[in-house]
């Protein structure tokens, strides 16, 4: 028996010790991935030729609801391009619902534009009114109408505008495995009315699984109803798991909005567990809750902005039948060490990289 445990004891060693590397390049990896993305971004990696603007142009961009942050910020980004170009813009909202964005469409196509930029919401979703626009020769550009980068022909979309959105679930789980010291347990919030919200949600269900943490639970809650469901769902949570829900990942950072009062009615400090990391977008109450380590730690932030530049510019080449720019936007991993460069004290990611003057000479402006 004795001869036995000892045994056993030398085998547990042993394993261990084989396990002790493979945990190690596990952390290194993950640390490599988010070192990668938390670094400045200074150069252009984006297109330096393509067609000159094309003049007298009017735009409807159909945003899926303005209360969006992300949203609110590709907007203001398109506006500013469009300015540069000499476009006419109409912004209609579709406040968050299905049936908003369906009225909002029908809007669109009454003013017959030259141009639809849909703006947060799944292509498919309005794929008569998408269809309607196709065959009436309306050229379609988007950001986040489909987890892909690039052509969606099935819906008309000349080019949809994201960063790499696997990339981006990754690196936010890749993050909360590094802080939790490789124990992490997670909830991830999401939203299955969208694909690409499913589709970054899967991908950080993964990532942590794969690397050897928890996913405690997978919550399926809309993002147009968080300021009703996330106080209450938090406590029910809080309740539900205590201490070893200590890592939330969400797929906006709009879930964080709502949050703080719940945890804080709870006895939980600013900075304390569950910490709360964003796979997207980087919006401006984002940026200050980092900023004061008030319940959020990290944004995986797209650079909205710069994105409403690249839907213009994609626009411009649909308009002059050129194929679209091929660009995938940079994302950036945004902690409270690096929150105050590439944009961080206007509350945004605004890579340092001379966009707007390389968007102007390609159109001639």
């Amino acid at each position: 028996m004795k001869r036995r445990t000892i045994l056993q004891a030398t085998v547990a060693t042993v394993a261990m010790m084989i396990s002790m590397p493979a945990f190690a390049d596990k952390i290194s990896d993950a640390k490599a991935v988010v070192d990668k993305y938390a670094s400045k971004v200074s150069a252009w990696d984006g297109p330096t030729s393509g067609p000159k603007a094309s003049a007298d142009k009017s735009i409807v961009i159909l945003a899926a609801d303005m209360k969006n942050g992300g949203i609110l910020g590709v907007v203001n980004g398109i506006q500013e391009a469009a300015s540069a170009m000499g476009w006419k813009v109409t912004v209609l909202d579709g406040a968050g619902s299905i049936g908003g964005r369906t009225a909002a469409f029908g809007q669109a196509m009454a003013l017959k534009p030259s141009g639809i930029i849909i703006n947060g919401f799944d292509a498919v979703e309005q794929k008569p009114a998408m269809d309607q626009a196709k065959s009436s020769g309306i050229p379609m550009v988007s950001w986040h109408a489909a987890s892909n980068v690039g052509p969606v022909p099935d819906v008309g979309v000349f080019a949809n505008v994201t960063t790499d959105a696997m990339e981006v679930s990754k690196s936010a789980a890749d993050w909360a495995f590094i802080d939790a010291g490789g124990k992490p347990g997670v909830i991830i919030f999401t939203d299955s009315t969208y694909a690409i919200a499913i589709a970054k949600a899967d991908r950080m269900k993964k990532e942590i699984e794969d690397l050897g943490g928890t996913v405690l639970e997978y919550v399926d809650t809309p993002i147009a109803e968080t300021s009703q469901r996330m106080p209450q769902l938090t406590t029910s949570l809080l309740q539900k798991y205590g201490d070893k829900w200590t890592h939330s990942l969400a797929i906006n950072d709009l879930y964080y909005d709502f949050m703080g009062p719940s945890l804080a009615s709870a006895g939980i400090a600013g900075d304390g567990k569950p910490i709360n990391v964003a796979a997207g977008d980087g919006s401006e109450s984002a940026y200050q809750r980092i900023r004061a380590k008030q319940y959020q730690a990290v944004t995986v932030a797209e650079p909205l902005n710069l994105q409403g530049w690249q839907l213009v510019d994609e626009l411009n080449r649909a308009f002059a039948s050129q194929p679209w720019s091929g660009y995938v936007s940079p994302l950036h991993v945004v902690t409270s060490a690096n929150v105050e460069f590439d944009g961080g004290p206007k509350n945004s990611f605004d890579p340092d990289n001379g966009y707007r003057d390389q968007y102007k000479k390609i159109w001639g402006k």
